[in-house]
């Protein structure tokens, strides 16, 4: 099964901004999100859609198995989501030979931002940029399926 390794870090400076390419606007949702995994659906920009299983263990590695989908069949999944919408701009911002991708968050959870940066194994070093702050990797609360039911207003 394909697996996720990801690192979160809440984010506490703004220098990333000057790094950044352009943003794209995320919209997602969670259909079902149960002890042992969720199911989301997310629509990136006006162009694509995707739906998505995530095992759902806190932990640095997880089981994803991710599709895509019709701009329609996303929006139609959105109205039997769980909780609300995760509205978020995402920045993509190279450092330290990676790829870290900045979630800004709106509604619910506006002001909050999180910086993620996937690995090709759990044991690889990473080069903290000066931007980030507490590492919350595991941290179930900061888990966007999450965050549809328990906000968490700026960090």
């Amino acid at each position: 099964m394909p697996a996720e390794i990801e690192r979160k870090y809440l984010v506490t400076g703004s220098e990333w901004r000057d790094a950044a390419a352009p943003s794209v606007q995320i919209r997602q949702a969670y259909i079902a999100n149960t002890p042992l995994a969720s199911v989301r659906v997310r629509i990136k920009g006006t162009k694509s859609a995707f739906l998505t299983i995530k095992g759902a263990e806190a932990a640095l590695s997880r089981a994803e198995v991710e599709t895509a989908i019709t701009l329609a069949q996303a929006e139609e999944l959105l109205t039997m989501r769980q909780g609300a919408v995760i509205e978020k701009f995402r920045f993509r911002v190279p450092f330290g030979g990676l790829m870290w991708e900045i979630d800004v968050f709106e509604g619910e959870n506006a002001g909050l931002i999180i910086a993620e940066v996937e690995v090709p194994t759990a044991d690889h070093a990473v080069q903290l940029p000066p931007w980030v702050g507490q590492e919350v990797t595991g941290d179930a609360r900061y888990y966007n399926a999450n965050l549809a039911s328990d906000p968490i207003r700026g960090a």
